[in-house]
């Protein structure tokens, strides 16, 4: 089972930097395809960061009420 969450983890980290790479070469007038992926990697990131403040504010509701 180890093996499969390091290589689940290591697609995730490719794809992660595959995207960061498509940003740079869209930005510099690559091809149509690498904007494309670009686009889709600043929304998926933007998404995380939603979720992730969403998430901190609703954990930290109690803590704001005082009790």
């Amino acid at each position: 089972m180890g093996n499969v969450t390091a290589l689940i983890l290591l697609g995730i980290l490719a794809l992660t930097i595959g995207g960061c790479a498509c940003v740079v070469w869209a930005e510099r007038g690559g091809p149509r395809w690498a904007r494309a992926v670009a686009t889709v990697t600043l929304t998926a990131g933007e998404l995380v960061r939603r979720f992730g403040k969403n998430r901190s504010r609703s954990g930290n509701r109690a803590t704001d009420d005082g009790y």
